[in-house]
């Protein structure tokens, strides 16, 4: 049983179920308050805090973990990236109050030494330095937005997605750190095991197999013969579509693809038009080139 290490609660607790459910690997607990989990035949599953995953990952207490791609680069230590998940998509972005004049880093005064309040410390002290910019880093626990305001910061390096809680407090963002979102993680020491590595790749492949489907329709029409060439560049699938005699079809052949969910109401609109009957749209499941 390899232990994968999955955040505890919160949107990325959700997600990340749903994630595993979807590929077959349901989370079956002795209840909701369970520290640890059965996850399909071969995954024991821990509950932690987001922020310790990589930790936990890093040291070996966990073969792998599940966690935000900001919380791996605060802690530091040396991971390797199975997959992104794609899910839990965020900034951690620098962002000054609007009063202030402060539009981007090149407007700070050059003789002053900005205090930045943060709950990312290492990553905002990385950021600073790179840029070879002194500052005074200020860590907080949570709602950096409020430091500005009490005078205990010029700054703040916090995460956002949509900009709206920042805005609703009165500051701007004036750069972008790094963009985030939920990575599945493993230690190098772990990956470099052959009989661990296997597995894992499995499990990386079967979550890919599942976001590559999100998003994607199977298309299965009748379409006449003479018509194929314009079918073609109605359903170019990933490798264009698949043509199948039908028993007694007569001028008639089917085609099957994978269409982009958002285009699916042309698609059948323009399959009607180039003379396409008992046209079929269902849901993938998972999905592997």
């Amino acid at each position: 049983m390899l232990k994968i290490a999955l955040p505890n609660k919160g949107r990325l607790a959700d997600k990340t179920r749903e994630l595993l459910a979807d590929a077959g690997l349901e989370v079956r607990g002795r209840g909701e308050r369970a520290l640890t989990a059965s996850l399909g035949d071969e995954f024991e599953a821990l509950f932690v805090r987001a922020q310790d995953i990589a930790e936990f990952v890093a040291d070996g207490a966990a073969d792998a973990g599940v966690t935000g791609r900001d919380l791996v680069e605060e802690a530091g230590r040396e991971l390797h990236e199975l997959l992104d998940l794609e899910f839990g998509r965020c900034r951690l972005v620098v962002a000054a109050k609007e009063d202030t004049g402060i539009t981007t880093l090149a407007s700070l005064p050059h003789a002053a030494r900005p205090r930045v309040a943060t709950v990312f410390p290492k990553l905002a002290a990385r950021y600073f330095a790179g840029l070879g910019r002194p500052v005074e880093i200020v860590p907080v626990s949570g709602a950096a937005e409020i430091a500005p305001h009490l005078g205990i910061a010029d700054l703040i390096v916090d995460l956002t997605s949509t900009g709206s809680t920042l805005k609703v407090n009165g500051m701007r963002e004036v750069a972008t750190v790094l963009q985030s979102s939920a990575r599945l993680v493993t230690s190098p020491a772990t990956f470099a095991d052959p009989a661990r590595r296997g597995p894992l790749e499995g499990l990386a492949t079967a979550l890919a197999s599942v976001l590559r489907a999100r998003g994607q329709r199977y298309v299965m029409a009748n379409v006449p013969r003479s018509a194929l060439d314009r079918v073609r560049a109605v359903l170019p699938g990933l490798n264009g579509p698949t043509v199948i005699d039908i028993m007694n079809g007569g001028s008639c052949v089917a085609v099957h693809a994978v269409v982009a969910a958002k285009s699916i109401y042309r698609t059948i609109a323009d399959l009607k038009s180039l003379g396409g009957e008992g046209i079929l749209v269902t849901r993938i499941e998972r999905l592997t080139p």
